[in-house]
């Protein structure tokens, strides 16, 4: 059948507008049903509080359970990998950290490539570590520790929380950019290595903030530095590494990703209710009691993180021979 010009014009629009509108009414009624948020690693630590602090806000926000789960082992990976075979659809997502940057190097044999197969969404927070020592140790500043190392080599032990964990990949960097002679001794977690730490097995760790906070309030450890290129809010009073050891930083960081190849529009959506959630002074003081400062970030800001991280645990990794476990 022949259609009239007018007739066959108007259809041939609105065939084009097609994609346009379905892209919109997506991106209105995206989520219509549960999302699942991957947290790979157990529950009760700063990985899963962050995910769990996101997800009620974005439940909130968007009219869909946002429901953690927690798919733990391998460093990270079984959960990362969860979300890397999931369909691509915004109905599986990913707290991602710091540790997935590390992992592209410490593993060997990883079945997916991090930076292809993932789609970054929007960061949330950075997390100082604080690097802390036992109080038999005479060093109270950093220069003086370094003076202290140097002087006693391979006499201090620096406690981790496992092979290629941040506390140990931000000592390692202390090693390399320092010239100290440290000895790594890998704990299963970061309970064990702090207990071995205030008894003074242990002589100087790079503990996440808010595990180490009342000890150092309390006096029982004492903190030279903080990792990040900026002060803690929670220890204002604590130098950074950098302030001494110019170019030095390393931190925890989280943010949301998901498979890639999700749509766009569907990326959109949720970077801009993260990012309006990292305004929210609530959310934000909450963030703060995990010693976190918030990192609000566009889905092309947060791939520059991650392939930058990437490159630089990488480095780290490669130089010290580090091993996963």
């Amino acid at each position: 059948m022949k259609l009239p010009r007018r007739r066959f014009l108007h259809l041939a629009a609105g065939t084009a507008a097609l994609p346009v509108v379905s892209r919109i009414a997506r991106a209105q009624t995206y989520p219509t049903r549960p999302v699942h948020l991957i947290a790979p690693y157990a529950a009760g630590g700063p990985n899963d509080i962050t995910a769990r602090m996101i997800g009620q806000w974005l439940s909130d926000r968007l009219g869909q359970p946002f429901i953690i789960d927690n798919r733990t082992g391998a460093g990270g990976n079984i959960g990362t990998e969860a979300v890397v075979r999931a369909p691509a659809d915004g109905y599986t997502l990913l707290l991602v950290s710091s540790s997935n940057a590390v992992n592209a190097t410490l593993y060997d044999k990883l079945s997916f490539d991090f930076i292809r197969d993932v789609a970054p969404v929007a960061g949330i927070i950075r997390v100082p570590n604080v690097m802390i020592v036992n109080p038999a140790v005479p060093a109270k500043t950093v220069p003086e520790f370094i003076a202290y190392a140097k002087a006693n080599p391979g006499t201090l032990n620096m406690a981790t929380s496992g092979n290629g964990s941040t506390t140990h990949v931000s000592g390692e960097l202390f090693k390399e950019m320092t010239g100290v002679n440290l000895v790594v001794v890998a704990y299963r977690g970061g309970g064990p290595a702090l207990i071995d730490l205030l008894g003074g097995q242990m002589q100087v760790m790079f503990e996440p903030t808010v595990a180490a906070l009342e000890f150092i309030r309390s006096g029982k450890l004492r903190a030279l530095a903080v990792t990040t290129a900026t002060r803690s809010e929670v220890l204002p009073d604590i130098p950074t590494v950098s302030e001494f050891v110019p170019g030095y930083e390393a931190s925890q960081w989280y943010g949301i990703g998901a498979p890639k190849d999700t749509p766009p529009d569907v990326v959109a959506t949720l970077n801009k209710e993260i990012n309006a959630a990292l305004a929210d002074p609530k959310l934000r003081a909450r963030l703060a009691d995990l010693g976190g400062i918030p990192t609000p970030m566009t889905p092309a800001e947060f791939a520059k993180l991650i392939a930058d991280e990437t490159e630089k645990w990488g480095k780290v990794v490669r130089t010290g021979n580090i091993k996963a476990e």
